[in-house]
């Protein structure tokens, strides 16, 4: 993953705890869940809007 090891990952999530706190990281991934899901919603949109611009200039 990223090139990352098992170690790096777990020094970062440490670090992310001393700062955030354990209370605070739920908060933060429920964000960051949101914000991937709607980034991945805008992106379907966008496929669809250029599936319909082909479609639309088959028929013509």
């Amino acid at each position: 993953m990223f090139g990352l090891g098992f170690q790096e990952i777990l020094v970062i999530a440490l670090i992310i705890l001393l700062l955030f706190g354990g209370k605070k990281i739920p908060e933060l991934m429920k964000g960051l869940g949101k914000g991937v899901k709607s980034f991945k919603d805008g992106m379907n949109e966008v496929t669809d809007l250029k599936e319909d611009k082909k479609e639309e200039k088959k028929d013509e």
